[in-house]
């Protein structure tokens, strides 16, 4: 199994319990915020989208002004469908974000990260602590005036992965680099640097309160 697995479940939401192994402990579990994620999804890409469309209807009135249309027509309407594909792909985000919200959360275990989310089916992926090269905080200028933030991961293989549109993102990024050094430092120098009951190496992590 890949350890960036991913579950993927149709036709039914499960319970994240389900894909929990023996004895793993969430630590944390949240989603992003409603208004910020649905907002945000429709400023994704949209001056693009807005160019490009422009940048297309010049030639398209060009082309309907020409006299020459209707016998170009059969290879005007396939043409342009497929040419502004940018549009139609920010036109999806913008009009799936509500599902897409409803079926994303993350979690933080005890024994690694997991993003679930997806629109009809249900996606599961995995990160585990060892595999994460830093962690992130970013805050946009959207994102600042909606109170949110996302916290990112870089991981092997040069990948990232996000929480995105959270509130409070700083205890959460805080809490996230104290639990990827103490995992990391457990695995490359298993002593007892944490306490007592964490002897070394797959022992069971139990993160100390502040």
């Amino acid at each position: 199994m890949s350890k960036y697995e991913k579950a993927n479940k149709n036709f039914e939401k499960i319970n994240v319990n389900d894909v929990l192994v023996d004895g793993e402990t969430i630590i944390w579990n949240g989603k992003p915020k409603k208004s910020a994620y649905i907002i945000n999804k429709f400023f994704t890409m949209l001056p693009f989208a807005i160019i490009w469309l422009m940048f297309d209807s010049i030639f398209i009135i060009s082309f309907i002004t020409s006299g020459n249309f209707m016998e170009m027509i059969w290879f005007i309407i396939p043409f342009f469908a497929l040419h502004l594909m940018p549009v139609w792909i920010w036109l999806s985000n913008v009009l799936t974000a509500k599902k897409n919200w409803e079926n994303t959360e993350y979690y933080v275990t005890d024994k690694r990260i997991i993003i679930e989310s997806g629109f009809i089916g249900m996606n599961y992926q995995t990160i585990y602590y060892k595999d994460i090269k830093n962690v992130h905080l970013r805050i946009g200028v959207i994102d600042k005036l909606l109170k949110v933030g996302d916290v990112y991961f870089d991981i092997n293989q040069n990948k990232t992965q996000f929480f995105l549109d959270l509130e409070n993102p700083y205890e959460l990024y805080t809490k996230l680099q104290k639990i990827v050094l103490d995992i990391q430092t457990d695995i490359e120098f298993p002593n007892n640097l944490r306490p007592n009951e964490n002897n070394g190496y797959n022992t069971k992590y139990i993160p100390k309160e502040k």
